[in-house]
């Protein structure tokens, strides 16, 4: 190994070292019982819950999947994509936030099957196991594409084998989540935050002034059909480096699809937990100023970093899938050693902070929710906790299991667990918070419909090509959405109990709606165009 890599490995595990720490330090008050382990006593400040929603949902594509994406066909893809996230974001933190949070205190819920099945009353947890099957299914996939990120990096950097790094970083992953449970993961998620925006943004400057400044970069992006539009895309070589086909028209169904990656947020567990956890639904204003800005500029940072890559001499990639290394060859290119290995800390900052969330709401589901919540209502809080820990092994043995194709890209991994949740939460969620109505028949059924309907576009509709070639989530959404509502008015209104306790929910001092914040921004707007009259 030569000194350059020592210097990186010795970052690495500085690093590394630093996040154990955190999960040793919060172990004492992270096992005092369930909900301290999963949801930490609701005790999270609002810089905490926007770095750690944003942390822990901005996994290893933010790094290398959207560079990649960019470097391999231009701005179009990658730009709409952003765009729908940063709107998803902001919508979510808007309009969801406090009414989940008030919510979830009401039915006295502190995971999301608990929120779903106790907001229906539910005694036969049927809606409880559906929901957890639904976590374990996708997050099992969500986790395979960290690892995949961990794998692809050790193995491009250092050159060791991508299986071995893969089990490596399981089994790092898996020590600290044992140890701290959700304050761990929040807290290091909000150092993992910091990490991932400084070293974008940091490599972005550095990668545009040695390719020759920003007008250089823009020239040579408008050199290759289009690279460096919104409305087309590129078509790059598989067999010769930096060779490109007639670009392609990017049309209204391919930005509908990317921008349908906003509607996923609505049915993140990972997102959604962050705004039960917070010590005050009064602090999510603040949190989502600061979690809309950090969205905005990593993913701007991100994007360009790719955009960039292809002025820059030595990057030739010839698949999508190698394409994604790009980041970890610029920091390693323009950074002094020791600092590179802190940059290549924040690939792994991505996807550690994603894949500790996905296993332990994974855990939750089958332990809070499948072992105590419906095979052994008796549980003590050992043995849940026990159970967890039992999950957390099995469903990293899973995600490795599904991870162990090195050609697979993380883009793709990700796009599929993300349309999965989006589909089959993200639709209930929206009409259990706004929509009295709802019966717990219309959720089950809208539930199933929106998951199925993810798998059946995927894997049957969308090799047919043509307007099959939309992306799953919107179509999946869109089936869900209206499933919840058909189901919900065929069957008998909910009882008088739910729905006051509905009623009692909304009167709170809640989220304000699209017309009201449209209203609001016009009288400021007004009113500082008066003054300066």
């Amino acid at each position: 190994m030569s000194g350059a890599n020592l210097q990186h490995l010795l970052a690495m595990i500085l690093y590394m070292a630093a996040v154990v720490g955190i999960g040793i330090y919060f172990a004492g008050r992270a096992n005092k019982d369930a909900e301290s382990y999963f949801l930490g006593g609701r005790s999270l400040g609002p810089w905490v819950t926007a770095f750690s929603a944003e942390a822990s949902d901005m996994s290893g594509y933010l790094l290398m999947g959207l560079p990649g994406l960019a470097y391999w066909t231009g701005l179009a893809d990658a730009g709409w994509t952003c765009i729908g996230l940063a709107i998803g974001t902001y919508l979510n933190f808007l309009i969801v936030s406090k009414r989940l949070r008030r919510y979830s205190i009401a039915v006295n819920a502190f995971t999301l099957p608990d929120f779903f099945s106790n907001r229906f009353h539910e005694k036969k947890k049927i809606i409880m196991t559906i929901c957890s099957l639904i976590i374990i299914i996708f997050f099992s996939v969500y986790a395979a594409q960290c690892l995949s990120t961990c794998g692809k990096l050790f193995a491009n950097l250092f050159g060791f084998s991508y299986g071995g790094m893969m089990i490596v970083a399981a089994v790092f992953v898996l020590a600290y989540t044992f140890l701290g449970g959700y304050l761990a993961e929040s807290a290091s998620d909000f150092m993992q935050g910091v990490v991932m925006v400084t070293v974008l943004v940091l490599i972005l400057i550095l990668s545009v002034v040695s390719a020759g400044g920003l007008n250089t970069v823009i020239e040579n992006a408008k050199s290759i059909d289009g690279f460096f539009s919104m409305v087309r895309t590129a078509t790059p070589s598989t067999t010769e480096v930096n060779v490109f086909g007639a670009g392609r028209p990017y049309g209204a169904l391919s930005i509908a699809s990317c921008l349908a990656w906003g509607l996923g947020y609505f049915g993140m567990p990972q997102v959604l937990l962050r705004f039960m956890g917070i010590r005050s639904e009064h602090e999510l204003g603040r949190s989502r100023r600061v979690a809309i800005i950090w969205v905005v500029i990593s993913m701007a940072a991100a994007v360009f970093i790719g955009v960039v890559g292809r002025s820059v001499a030595g990057l030739d990639y010839l698949s999508n899938n190698d394409a994604e290394n790009i980041f970890i060859d610029a920091a390693t290119s323009y950074l002094p050693p020791i600092l590179a290995g802190f940059a290549c800390a924040g690939v792994l900052a991505a996807a550690i902070s994603s894949s500790d969330s996905y296993l332990l709401i994974s855990a939750s589901a089958v332990s809070q929710n499948l072992y105590r919540g419906v095979f052994k209502k008796d549980a003590t809080e050992k043995q849940v906790m026990w159970c967890s820990r039992i999950t957390l092994v099995l469903i990293t043995i899973v995600a490795m299991a599904i991870a162990w194709n090195s050609n697979s890209t993380i883009f793709g991994i990700t796009s599929f667990a993300w349309a999965g949740f989006g589909a089959a939460f993200g639709p209930l969620m929206l009409l259990c918070l706004f929509w009295k109505r709802t019966t717990y028949q219309g959720a089950i059924a809208g539930m199933v419909a929106g998951g199925a309907m993810v798998f059946f576009w995927k894997l049957v509709l969308k090799p047919l090509g043509g307007m099959f070639g939309i992306y799953e989530l919107l179509p999946a959404f869109v089936f869900s959405v209206i499933v919840i509502i058909a189901v919900s008015l065929l069957t008998a209104e909910p009882d008088a109990q739910i729905e006051a306790e509905f009623d009692k929910v909304k009167a709170g001092k809640g989220p304000p709606g699209f017309l009201c914040f449209f209203r609001k921004s016009c009288c400021q707007t007004a009113v500082v165009v008066l003054k300066c009259i």
